[in-house]
């Protein structure tokens, strides 16, 4: 039997005539008709008798129909995962994140979509920007969500918000809280430098030499977010990213802008070959949402 032949069997079987099941099936019932003459005459035995008006199964059917049924209901059971999936009420998404979106924004996109999708697993790891084509060539993620990234080729880019780099100071530096800086004012006090730290680095180190600011740093570290937890202890200042420094703020820190500010891209990279499930779209418009 073929599955069209399942279909229309099990359809008359539960309904007791053509016409009820051409109704549950949306079809024509001379189409069902059709199928089921050819079911039969491939089968090689008859599967119902006509009786005042109503097919009643043969006893051949009856015997059929228990695993015809079973057969039936994993064909519901595929057509609902297909409209869950579709519906991105279904599968999974991985994600690697520059592990300063972990502070709040993608815990805040996590828990909105999760609540909203609850069947969707999902899978979250950090990720540098060096590292970004090698996970994902490896399938570690689907999406990495970066800083700034560099163009590369291979990897398809969905830029999702702008954000800017900020100075977190301590308060008894500047008791007035200003909301912009200039390097000029920065450069009277110590500075807490980030070594390494990719495109944002080179961001802020291309506006320094612009500007001929020249500072030179006592303490250097390797991440954002110990340079503000530095900070909090009165010790210098730090640029860092504003999700960093609104995630990391004490009730004696402050965060301000330049003046200029320094803007860079909050992207999602995925490669060209690995078309996004209907789920991973799904969630970066939550993100999106939570970012901007």
């Amino acid at each position: 039997m073929r599955l069209r032949h399942i279909e229309i069997f099990h359809a008359i079987y539960t309904t007791g005539s053509i016409t009820n099941a051409a109704k549950i099936l949306h079809v024509s019932q001379p189409s069902v008709s059709k199928v089921l003459s050819h079911a039969e005459l491939q089968l090689g035995f008859q599967l119902f008798n006509r009786v005042k008006g109503r097919l009643t199964p043969t006893e051949e059917a009856k015997m059929l129909f228990d695993d015809v049924d079973k057969i039936y209901q994993q064909l519901r059971t595929i057509k609902n995962t297909a409209n869950n999936i579709k519906k991105s009420e279904f599968g999974s998404i991985k994600i690697g994140l520059t592990p300063a979106l972990g502070f709040d924004s993608i815990p805040a996109a996590v828990a909105n979509f999760h609540r909203d999708h609850p069947a969707v697993n999902i899978q979250l790891q950090t990720i540098h920007n060096e590292s970004v084509m090698h996970t994902l060539l490896e399938r570690k993620c689907d999406l990495a969500i970066v800083f700034s990234p560099d163009k590369q080729p291979g990897l398809n880019e969905i830029e999702l918000a702008r954000s800017e780099l900020t100075i977190v100071y301590p308060k008894a530096l500047f008791p007035h809280c200003p909301t912009k800086l200039s390097f000029a004012e920065l450069s009277e006090h110590e500075f807490i430098d980030i070594g390494d730290s990719g495109p944002l680095g080179d961001l802020l180190w291309t506006r320094m030499l612009e500007e001929n600011v020249n500072i030179t740093p006592n303490i250097r570290v390797q991440t954002y977010f110990l340079a503000a937890r530095i900070v909090a202890q009165d010790i210098g200042l730090c640029v860092v990213d504003k999700f960093t420094a609104l995630g990391n703020l004490s009730p004696n820190t402050a965060m301000a802008s330049f003046d200029p500010p320094l803007e860079f891209n909050i992207s999602a990279l995925h490669l060209e070959n690995n078309n996004l499930s209907s789920a991973n779209k799904e969630f970066l418009s939550y993100l999106t949402s939570v970012i901007s």
